[in-house]
């Protein structure tokens, strides 16, 4: 029952970091306990929901698991430092370096502060962020248009309709000409969300909210989702486009589904389905959750792909790893052929893992430009 592999860094924090200290037994083994329990936060998510993907516990109890998480997270390889410099020091002369007390417990105070401000980073309003992007053969009508782009709000216990209000209350203000989602807007079933998501529903903009669902969608009863959100006003774009028209120029928006669906059963992206009947000569902003097929949509002639998904690698330094998964790309703008491709941090991030260094939320607000 006990989960292996996250259990790993909190026996090594234990052994490490708890059990040299000069405490009495009973204290150890105590904190020994707390850190086995947070270190499973994970499979308490799966008892509580059905699914690791959404915790149902009250917000601060979500809050409470990943600063105790990311605690562990952060001190385990501080640690391991710590005793590979001890280990090299056996081979120079004098060596035998032992860890002093004030050492481990050093690393416990900057592990917990480094995950508190990680976990706050994770959970505010995220602030506004501003890109130009130059399209050649863009309309005139469209010079100065402005997009605000929102992706992995992962509304849920942790990111409730409050939190969903404000979001929505800064977007409003912001008053651009198109909100594009591009998917994981829940992490929860429909019962479980219905009332944290109604505030998307006061979301405006003059062309409309237009979406893509994202992995999660599909996790979580993916058709009644869709319908959901679609009768909350947003337009979904699964697979499909919309043509925007301004001063008798047009803008192709399109979008397709998530590369994950075949394996629930569902459409997986198709780029050539979303932009059949679109106007051959109407340059293309395409709608992608995940960014990694971004060079298919380059060579079909997008001008211009938004995603999401990688939260950005949520802390510089382990967005290395989220980039190999992702074909390279896992934070802000790249340049694809004749294409731009723009992943966003996010605007929230998965509940199990609300954690971020360097890699701050986003509202994204992309105002297009004539230009080569």
């Amino acid at each position: 029952m006990i989960r292996l592999i996250p259990s790993l860094p909190a026996v090594y924090v234990i052994a490490r970091g708890v059990w040299p200290l000069p405490w009495p037994l009973a204290l150890k083994l105590g904190l020994a306990g707390v850190l086995l329990v947070a270190s499973q936060f994970h499979l308490w998510s799966r008892l509580s929901s059905g699914s690791v993907f959404a915790p149902e516990f009250p917000r601060p109890v979500v809050v409470l698991f990943n600063w105790a998480f990311g605690g562990i997270a952060l001190a385990a390889p501080m640690l391991l430092a710590l005793d590979a410099a001890a280990l090299a020091s056996l081979v120079l002369s004098g060596g035998g370096w032992v860890i002093p007390a004030a050492w481990r417990y050093t690393v416990a105070l900057v592990a917990a502060l480094l995950a508190a401000i990680a976990v706050w980073q994770a959970v505010r309003v995220p602030p506004l962020k501003d890109l130009s992007v130059a399209i050649a053969d863009l309309p005139p009508g469209f010079d100065g248009y402005t997009i605000l782009h929102l992706t992995d709000l992962h509304i849920s216990r942790l990111f409730p309709a409050d939190w969903a209000r404000a979001v929505v209350a800064r977007a409003n203000d912001l008053g651009t000409d198109l909100i594009a989602v591009t998917g994981d807007f829940i992490d929860g079933s429909l019962a479980s969300r219905r009332d944290d998501v109604e505030p998307l529903r006061a979301l405006r903009a003059r062309d409309g909210v237009w979406a893509v669902p994202g992995n999660h969608e599909y996790f979580f009863d993916h058709n009644s989702w869709m319908r959901h959100l679609a009768g909350l006003g947003i337009g979904i774009l699964a697979n499909a486009h919309t043509v925007l028209n301004r001063d008798g120029g047009a803008l192709v928006l399109a979008g397709v589904t998530d590369r994950s669906a075949p394996a629930t059963g569902h459409p997986g992206p198709d780029l050539e389905a979303a932009l059949a009947g679109a106007p051959a000569s109407a340059p293309i902003v395409l709608l992608d959750h995940q960014p990694a097929r971004a060079a298919r949509a380059a060579s079909r002639g997008v001008a211009l792909q938004l995603s999401g998904h990688t939260h950005g690698g949520m802390i510089r330094g382990l967005d290395r790893l989220v980039a190999r998964g992702n074909a390279g790309f896992v934070s802000g703008a790249y340049r694809v052929g004749a294409m731009l491709l723009y992943v966003s941090n996010g605007t929230g991030l998965w509940p199990g893992f609300a954690l971020r260094l360097g890699r701050p939320s986003e509202l994204t607000r992309i105002t297009l430009r004539r230009g080569s």
